[in-house]
């Protein structure tokens, strides 16, 4: 563009300067303004081409997986996404119940601790109704039989930990029986695609490339998709085993406290 300018700029000055040099002037610019417009606009279009090209060429991540999904089959494929699905659910399910029932067990114990020592064992299944989560339920269960017997409120103790444990662990099993699953479905996914490409091969007599091509891919393509499956579901499954552990030892711990508060406060009466 600077250039085209200056020639803009110097063929006005000549025109202005001398009559003489206006009509060889007026015969040269023009074809030189035309070959550099000429120029600009075969780079514009190849600029434009190329982008073109470029676009036409790279796919989204959406459309690219959208595209594979159908080359694999909707039968196998389809199975291997229910799996994801419903795993998915399960373990999001999971989760959200599992962060709702950790609890600060410290500071239910000094809690529930204050309460025994001022005497007043209500005040402390007051504390535990008011505080969610398995801890509290356990802590509850072995107050209310505190008046009985040590040996009552310790059997509570440990049958209603039971109780919780099965509520924490509760539709787990489904989330590693998709993870299992999803791999078994890809690999049989590769085995029928296997099976339908050698099909191909003794239909036609020869052996053709391009024969086998479509059954190979669809076998690979299941068997990537039932492995990516699984190994998005074994991450969860993971996060919610340890979540689980974390919260049994919890219990563990506040079971033992909470017999020992319960000696404390025997012995005080």
């Amino acid at each position: 563009m600077k250039k085209l300018f200056s020639i803009m700029a110097i063929a006005a000055l000549v025109f202005v300067g001398t009559n003489d040099s206006t009509a060889a002037t007026t015969s040269i610019m023009p074809a030189n303004l035309q070959f550099l417009a000429t120029s600009g606009a075969v780079t514009i279009i190849q600029d434009e081409g190329t982008t073109e090209s470029v676009e036409s060429d790279s796919k989204g991540f959406h459309q690219e997986l959208k595209e594979r999904f159908v080359e694999g089959g909707p039968g196998f494929m389809g199975i291997v996404l229910l799996c994801l699905i419903l795993g998915l659910a399960i373990a999001i399910e999971r989760i959200i119940y599992l962060n709702l029932s950790t609890t600060n067990t410290q500071k239910l114990a000094d809690e529930v601790e204050d309460a025994l020592n001022s005497g007043v064992i209500e005040a402390a299944k007051e504390v535990c109704r008011n505080t969610k989560g398995p801890v509290a339920s356990i802590y509850y269960q072995g107050l209310d039989r505190a008046d009985e017997s040590i040996d009552a409120a310790e059997k509570a103790v440990i049958a209603y930990g039971g109780v919780q444990m099965g509520q924490l662990e509760k539709n787990v099993s489904w989330i590693s029986l998709f993870i299992a699953l999803a791999p078994m479905l890809g690999f049989m996914g590769t085995v029928i695609g296997m099976i339908v490409a050698f099909d191909k091969i003794a239909a036609a007599g020869d052996m053709n490339p391009s024969l086998v091509a479509g059954g190979i891919k669809i076998a690979l393509l299941t068997t990537v998709f039932g492995l990516i499956v699984a190994i998005i579901l074994q991450i969860f499954y993971n996060y919610i085993i340890a979540k689980i552990d974390s919260i049994v030892n919890s219990m563990e711990d506040a079971s033992i406290t909470l017999i020992d508060m319960l000696v404390d406060y025997k012995n005080k009466k």
